[in-house]
């Protein structure tokens, strides 16, 4: 199986460093072919790729993603004849679309026989934070375009701009493309192959997190079946029992979601507490960083349920006010602040019934 990986960007974006820290971090020990434009930069410092044992093949054909599909498709063919790669990466001109290259690709794909084995596996926007809103209003439609197709976005020169401007340029590229992820800590505090994961994995910390919690009702509905609804094994690892003190809903709420079977019980003082209700979850991506005590500030406000709606489960990786990042877990009186390795962004995810997500945004100050 032959991974095709486009690494789109605009030029001086830094994909050439970009990719020389994926080589060496995320594909050592794979056979990887770089397949470039000649405007790409690595051409010009094309030295240090042969001396990692892997083969330029310089395509004088101009930009591959413009009419050349045809001759773009004879040269990937040639490649992988020739060398039998596990990668390939694409490192299109910082002006073609990406969407073009995409489509290159999955044609080829299609029409090949020879090719079954080969797949598109991402495509990466590599965006330089501080030029990024000065490139949307001045070169709108070729970088809109690598923004909308990228299933990634790697933000370049982070740790030279402000958290509020990275924040405003994770917002505007949002605005383009709402489904990418878009990794906002500097490169230098994580490893490539955190990075690969995350360009492959395409799963959100919002989806395991509702799947545990789905998972964990589901538990304790057999559970309260078991026992006759005397006792109530509430959330996480742990297990503890834990009592307590809620607002009583009328019950018999209906759920909108037929696959959704979230009772959410209480035993409180002999009262049962019964209602089925519908989960929201709310996740949140930020280059926002904390201190511990915020964290812990944050955690103890949601027991509000006024204010924030019933929380169930939070759970977040955030960077760290002096350096690293700050992880956390909470369900109901209970809470877990811990120092953690950086991750790709900040991200935050709370799950409950009629949450807030007005009042949370402004808890954490996003």
């Amino acid at each position: 199986m032959t991974k095709i990986d486009i690494v789109s960007g605009f030029l001086g974006a830094g994909k050439t460093t970009f990719i020389q820290k994926m080589l060496k971090e995320a594909f050592k020990g794979e056979q990887v072919v770089l397949i470039e434009n000649e405007f790409g930069e690595i051409g010009i410092d094309g030295g240090f790729l042969k001396e990692s044992g892997i083969e330029i093949k310089e395509m004088n054909s101009g930009c591959i993603c413009c009419s050349l599909v045809g001759d773009f498709g004879t040269s990937l063919k040639e490649v992988i004849a020739t060398y039998h790669p596990e990668r390939i990466l694409i490192e299109p001109s910082g002006v073609g679309k990406l969407s073009d290259v995409i489509k290159a690709v999955a044609d080829i794909e299609l029409e090949n026989e020879e090719m079954k084995d080969v797949k598109l596996n991402t495509a990466v926007a590599v965006v330089d934070v501080s030029k990024a809103k000065m490139y949307i209003k001045n070169f709108g439609e070729f970088f809109i375009n690598q923004v909308e197709s990228a299933g990634t976005i790697i933000l370049s020169r982070t740790q030279n701009v402000s958290e509020e401007k990275t924040a405003e340029v994770v917002a505007l590229l949002k605005e383009h493309n709402p489904k990418a992820t878009i990794i906002t800590t500097p490169w230098d505090q994580i490893d490539g192959m955190l990075i690969l994961n995350n360009m492959e994995s395409g799963k959100s910390l919002e989806e395991e997190l509702m799947e545990e919690v789905k998972a964990h009702r589901e538990e304790d509905r057999l559970h309260e079946h078991e026992h006759h609804h005397h006792h109530h094994h509430d959330h996480e690892e742990e297990e503890h029992e834990h009592e307590h003190e809620h607002h009583h809903h009328e019950d018999g709420e209906e759920c909108d979601d037929p696959d959704c079977e979230c009772h959410h019980h209480h035993d409180h003082d002999h009262h049962h507490h019964h209602a089925d209700e519908v989960f929201d979850s709310v996740g949140f991506e930020t280059p926002k960083s904390f201190t511990e005590e915020e964290i812990n500030a944050f955690l103890d406000a949601l027991s509000d349920e006024e204010k924030y709606g019933i929380v169930l489960r939070s759970k977040g990786m955030v960077p760290a006010k002096d350096g690293g990042f700050i992880y956390f877990d909470y369900v109901p009186e209970e809470k877990n602040v811990r120092a953690g390795a950086p991750d790709v962004t900040g991200k935050i995810v709370v799950i409950g019934s009629k949450i807030k997500e007005d009042a949370l945004k402004q808890l954490f100050g996003i």
